[in-house]
């Protein structure tokens, strides 16, 4: 069924069980009359008119029109008198509110920025640019000077230990670097066992009760060695230790040694030693 508006003659489209008859005209949004007869289908699926009495009009408008005037069409012209935001169709008010839009922007950019400060974006308080370089340059520079310092205190760890370590032969190659390009002292290279004894004599002197040691021996070891020191352990016929005693360097050569034996080196010796009993026939030699 249709349903004529009394103010726009806008015909509006209902039914009674499913689609009930909105309160206000969806075409001048003015209020539907209760009383105004619907517009019925004919038999052949058409529209037939329904007027409105001249009475039917003046109660819906209560402003005192005669009947002739109530019962013809409002024009466009009478609906924008009637209400100005209900004359205007779809594309009227889209315009108006884009220009309305338009008016609001305009109204918005001629304010003055001292009265009214623009918001700042999410990024205007961080850090000034010109902090970043900075930053960057300490984090590049900070795992250099690390390993530097890291590498001072290694060195300076072998070198206030390079005496105990520059026995060890893993450690003694890396110390010899390191004290050739430092000017540091090294401990000479201690092995007794790195000597060889080449030849041994032990026979009495011209003087009484005194006996010649002559040895030849040889450093084997990697690296220079100091002059040993020799272990002599005189014995009898029966294996018994008659005397023992260990010369270092400046007792069997007269003097403070001034050099060191190479590796590969051979050194010859001879000196004097007082016979501690009569009967010795036996000796051994042993390096310290």
């Amino acid at each position: 069924m249709f349903f004529p508006c009394p103010h726009c003659q806008f015909l509006v489209s209902h039914h009674p069980q499913l689609r009930p008859l909105p309160a206000h005209c969806p075409q001048c949004a003015r209020s539907l009359l209760e009383d105004a007869e619907p517009v019925a289908e004919d038999g052949e699926g058409g529209l037939r008119e329904v007027t409105v009495d001249a009475a039917s009009a003046d109660a819906a408008d209560g402003d005192g029109e005669s009947g002739d005037e109530a019962a013809l069409p409002a024009t466009d012209d009478d609906r924008a008198a009637a209400d100005p935001g209900a004359a205007m169709d779809g594309d009227t008010r889209a315009d108006a509110a884009a220009a309305a839009g338009g008016d609001t922007a305009g109204s918005e950019a001629a304010i003055d920025p001292e009265a009214a400060p623009a918001a700042l974006p999410a990024h205007a308080n961080a850090p000034a640019a010109f902090a970043t370089p900075h930053r960057n340059r300490r984090a590049r520079w900070s795992w250099p000077l690390v390993a530097v310092l890291a590498l001072l205190l290694v060195l300076q760890a072998l070198l206030a230990d390079r005496a105990r370590l520059a026995a060890d032969p893993r450690w003694r190659p890396l110390l010899e670097s390191l004290c050739g390009a430092l000017q540091c002292d090294l401990p000479a290279w201690h092995e007794p066992a790195a000597f060889t004894m080449l030849d041994r004599k032990v026979r009495p002197a011209s003087q009484p009760g005194a006996l010649r040691v002559d040895a030849t021996f040889r450093n084997d070891a990697r690296w220079p060695q100091a002059w040993p020191a020799l272990q002599l352990a005189l014995s009898d016929a029966d294996g018994h230790v008659l005397g023992s005693h260990v010369f270092p360097p400046t007792e069997y050569l007269g003097a403070a040694a001034s050099t060191r034996l190479s590796p590969g080196q051979s050194a010859q010796v001879t000196f004097l030693v007082q016979e501690p009993a009569p009967g010795t026939v036996a000796f051994s030699f042993e390096f310290r």
